[in-house]
């Protein structure tokens, strides 16, 4: 079984630093992404940033420039570190994996989430 546990979320003021980190364990393929999808009131879960084992990293326009995403491979844990945090980065910030290279439903993985709140 697959257990995903973030760690990191707190409360921030506008233009501070986090760094959350995720530790992934249990049965993990050689290849796999990890991630963070963050979740606002109101808003949809959206993508944040990916990493696969091979290093090839994605993210979203609105955090590229501030927020970079890390993994350790031997460690299975995946990070965000997250600079110039604006208010609008307030949300519930959840750790994913999609296990494998195949995006198929019983190979994606959530963690329960860590709030990360941004005053102005």
């Amino acid at each position: 079984q697959v257990q995903l546990v973030e760690s990191g979320g707190d409360l921030v003021q506008a233009g501070g630093s986090l760094r959350l980190s995720c530790v992934v364990s249990g049965s993990i393929f050689s290849f796999n992404t990890m991630g963070w999808y963050r979740q606002a009131p109101g808003k949809q879960r959206e993508l944040v940033a990916t990493i696969n084992s091979a290093g090839s990293r994605t993210s979203a326009d609105s955090v590229k420039g501030r927020f970079t995403i890390s993994r350790d491979n031997a460690k299975n844990t995946v990070y965000l570190q997250m600079n110039s945090l604006k208010p609008e980065d307030t949300a519930v910030y959840y750790c994913y994996l999609r296990n494998g290279l195949v995006a198929r439903p019983q190979d994606i993985y959530w963690g329960q989430g860590t709030q990360v709140t941004v005053s102005s």
